[in-house]
C-alpha cells in the first residue's frame, strides 16, 4: 500500500527494515526514563537505548527517502500507484505551506510503516494466544467461517466481514482483554483545563489509562474472562460503540490508522483461523497471559502447534 509492491519473505531489504523496526520498538520501551528525565540522554551508558533508537530511525528514514526519490522520477499524477504517489501529487498540486512538506511525507510514511507493523503483529499474537487458551471459541470462529466460505481453501475478504459477526466480536474481545496500548499515546491540553475537579495546566503531558476502561468490572463483568459475546447483541449482531472500549484511544486525536488496522486484523486473523487450528503441545502447561510493557504491551513467547485444517 505504501511502496506499491510486495516483498518476498527473504528479501534482504525487507528483512533489514523489519529488524530495524522491531529493534526500534524494543528500545523505545527501555528508554522511557529519559522521557521523564531528559538530562539522562547525556549520560554515557544510560543513553545507549537512545543512541540505538536514533540509529534505527535513521535507517528507516534513509530507505523512505530513497523510495520517495524513486517514485518522483516516474510519477504519474493521474495514475497514482500507491500512498507515496498520492502524497507527492498532493505536494505538487497544493500551494507550498509550512504544514505539508516533503519532510512531512517522510514522517507520515514512517508512522504508517512502523506503527502499522508492530501493533498489528502484537495484536495477532495475543489473538493466537487466546485461541490456544480458549479452543471452544476458536471452534466457534472456525464454524462461522466454514458456514460462509465453505470448507475449501477460500480466503476471507472484506466483503465477508458483515457476514462474520462472531469472528469480528472475537477480534474486538482480543483488543479489549489485552490492549497493546494500555496507556494510549501522550497528549497535552493547549490551554489550562479543569477536568472532574483536577486542574491541568497547559502543556501538561496526559496519558489516558485505556487499560482501566477495558478491565472495568462494572462495565465488563469478570474482565479477565475471554468472552466474545460481550460484543454481540441478543440478535447476534456486532455492538460496535461500547463506551468503555477504546483500543485506538478516543476523541479527535485517536489513532489515525484505526480503519486500516481493523481491516488488516480482520483479514489476517480470519485467514489464519480459517486455514489452521492452533493448540498447545500435548501435556504443555497453560501459558501466562501477563505480557511485557514497553512502548506497546506484547505477549510472552509461546510454543504452539499449528495444524493445517
Amino acid at each position: 500500500m505504501v511502496f506499491g509492491k510486495r516483498y518476498d519473505y527473504d528479501d534482504v531489504t525487507f528483512v533489514e527494515l523489519t529488524k530495524s523496526i522491531n529493534k526500534l520498538f524494543a528500545e523505545l520501551g527501555s528508554s522511557q526514563l529519559m522521557t521523564v528525565f531528559p538530562f539522562l540522554r547525556f549520560v554515557p551508558g544510560v543513553n545507549s537505548s537512545n543512541r540505538i533508537i536514533v540509529e534505527c530511525l535513521n535507517e528507516v528514514q534513509a530507505y523512505l527517502r530513497h523510495e520517495i526519490t524513486k517514485h518522483r522520477e516516474n510519477l504519474d499524477t493521474e495514475n497514482p500507484r500507491d500512498f507515496i504517489d498520492l502524497l507527492l501529487t498532493e505536494l505538487q498540486t497544493q500551494e507550498k505551506t509550512d504544514c505539508f512538506t516533503e519532510e512531512n511525507i517522510v514522517f507520515i510514511i514512517q508512522d504508517l510503516f512502523t506503527a502499522g507493523v508492530e501493533t498489528t503483529a502484537s495484536t495477532l499474537r495475543w489473538g493466537l494466544l487466546y485461541m490456544v487458551l480458549s479452543p471452544e471459541e476458536q471452534q466457534k470462529v472456525q464454524a462461522e467461517l466454514d458456514s460462509i466460505l465453505g470448507t475449501d481453501h477460500d480466503v476471507p475478504t472484506l466483503a465477508h466481514r458483515s457476514q462474520l459477526p462472531y469472528t469480528e466480536a472475537t477480534i474486538m474481545e482480543i483488543q479489549r482483554i489485552r490492549a497493546i496500548g494500555p496507556l494510549g499515546g501522550p497528549h497535552a491540553p493547549n490551554e489550562d483545563t479543569t477536568f472532574r475537579g483536577y486542574d491541568i495546566p497547559s502543556g501538561t503531558q496526559v496519558l489516558p489509562n485505556l487499560w482501566s476502561a477495558h478491565m472495568d468490572p462494572e462495565f465488563w463483568p469478570d474482565p479477565e474472562k475471554f468472552d466474545p459475546r460481550r460484543f454481540l447483541d441478543s440478535g447476534g449482531n456486532v455492538v460496535r460503540r461500547q463506551e468503555s472500549f477504546m483500543p485506538f484511544s478516543t476523541g479527535r486525536r485517536a489513532c489515525i490508522g484505526e480503519q486500516l488496522a481493523k481491516m488488516e486484523l480482520f483479514l489476517l486473523f480470519s485467514s489464519l483461523v480459517k486455514h489452521f487450528t492452533f493448540k498447545l503441545p500435548e501435556g504443555a502447561a497453560a501459558p501466562s497471559t501477563v505480557g511485557c510493557l514497553g512502548l506497546t504491551y506484547v505477549p510472552p513467547t509461546v510454543n504452539m502447534c499449528i495444524i493445517k485444517r
